[in-house]
């Protein structure tokens, strides 16, 4: 392979090297698409272009991935649920498998979702390509075995929760904590008033927040209690709550629902919560913003609401055979990521059989009325916020941002790999060959 450049880096650069990214989840799918942005305005800024392919959802493909996989085509979770839809996942696995042998990407950015991707990490590696694995699978939490694959498949683990770092570093693994993305992001500014214009809200309600889940499964296994539970919270009032006022349901859809799992949901919310103030939403960040409080489905979603600062209740609940293999091997002493952040337990989890309507409302009458238990809670998301927004002073990095930092280490890394410098401006171009 030849690559011809005029200098290294700069304007007038003809280079296009080819980066592959994927990503199987909603908040992965986020996270992708915020790095291709961010690879090609730094690219863009050196006069510098970049071809993006892999496994993405509709945000990733509308910011320049060429998409061989569609993400909700592999986003199942639980094992009786991959067994179930295992042929048509080998079928996609073997169609990026095949991608990647035929186009030979320079680099490969592969962002959580380890199933899949600690396999395509070894055909990558198979094939020469150096591998960033942004977003650590929690390998702390459980497979510890799987640390094998990081050292023998992975070039730099990029690590967004602090502790992790030493975790992987004390395994030989080159790891680096670049910081949360979701802790860098404002508060999103719509108002109350305007949010409640566009949803169809009634403002001075007492909105709850209802976030089951990104995946199909996840929604019909959690959806259905919490909608119970709604039905619990409208009882309150005649329990002495009267100054909350009338009840609002907030239930934020995944980007990545197709239109035909939206209909899904929408007929389970109008066949479950006929009679309830429900409304379901786009901007689940709004919505954890503006709620009284919330029931979220562990997950992503659970960092989000401790960072907007949320008081929430996190539930979960699989099929009895993964619970009863994942209760032998997991070995962390909470399940929410808030609370193995904080070291201790400060918003409650309902997993399993105790995920029943009744807890859930009985976590939410001490979290919604302005007292101790409420104050306490908002207390301790702030300290979370302030731990996932903490960087080591020392280190030198030229962008604050964590997704910018994702950026500046795969460019230096492709950077190495095709023996230019990328993404920066340089000095006056000359012309220069690079064999491969």
């Amino acid at each position: 392979m030849m690559v011809t450049s005029a200098g290294t880096g700069g304007a007038g650069a003809t280079m296009s090297p080819t980066i592959f990214i994927s990503a199987g989840e909603a908040s992965g799918e986020h996270y992708g698409a915020l790095l291709i942005e961010a690879l090609k305005k730094r690219l863009a800024a050196a006069g510098q272009t970049a071809q993006f392919f892999g496994m993405g959802g509709e945000r990733m493909a509308e910011t320049g991935l060429e998409r061989v996989v569609r993400s909700d085509d592999m986003a199942v979770m639980g094992i009786t649920e991959v067994l179930r839809h295992l042929p048509r996942i080998y079928r996609e696995f073997r169609k990026l498998k095949q991608s990647i042998r035929e186009r030979r990407p320079d680099v490969a950015v592969l962002i959580d979702f380890p199933d899949i991707h600690f396999k395509l990490a070894k055909e990558l590696h198979r094939l020469g390509v150096p591998v960033i694995f942004f977003v650590s699978p929690q390998l702390w939490a459980w497979k510890k075995k799987r640390i094998k694959l990081v050292q023998q498949y992975v070039r730099r683990m990029l690590v967004i929760f602090p502790f992790e770092e030493p975790f992987y570093k004390e395994r030989g693994v080159e790891a680096e904590f670049v910081g949360h993305p979701l802790a860098e992001l404002p508060l999103p500014a719509i108002s109350r008033e305007q949010f409640a214009a566009e949803n169809g809200l009634e403002p001075t309600r007492t909105w709850i927040g209802l976030l089951p889940g990104s995946r199909p499964k996840e929604i019909r296994d959690n959806l259905p209690e919490m909608l119970e539970a709604a039905w619990g919270l409208e009882e309150l009032e005649l329990r002495g709550h009267r100054e909350l006022g009338d009840f609002e349901y907030l239930v934020p859809l995944a980007p990545t629902l197709n239109a035909e799992q939206r209909a899904a949901v929408l007929d389970m919310v109008e066949e479950l919560g006929c009679g309830l103030n429900i409304r379901l939403v786009e901007d689940a960040r709004a919505a954890l913003l503006h709620a009284r409080a919330s029931v979220v489905a562990s997950g992503t979603a659970t960092v989000e609401a401790a960072l907007i600062g949320n008081p929430f209740v996190v539930v979960y609940r699989v099929s009895a055979v993964t619970y009863a293999i994942v209760k032998r091997v997991v070995k962390v002493p909470h399940v929410a990521m808030a609370n193995l952040i904080a070291g201790k337990r400060v918003t409650p989890e309902l997993i399993q059989h105790d995920f029943t309507a009744t807890k859930i409302v009985q976590q939410l009458e001490r979290l919604l009325p302005d007292k101790a238990p409420r104050q306490s809670m908002m207390k301790e998301l702030k300290a979370i916020r302030g731990l996932l927004n903490t960087r080591p002073a020392e280190r030198d990095w030229e962008s604050g941002g964590a997704i910018d930092r994702v950026a500046a280490i795969t460019l230096d890394e492709l950077g190495v790999q095709l023996g230019v410098e990328l993404g920066a401006a340089s000095p006056a171009p000359t012309e220069e060959t690079v064999h491969l």
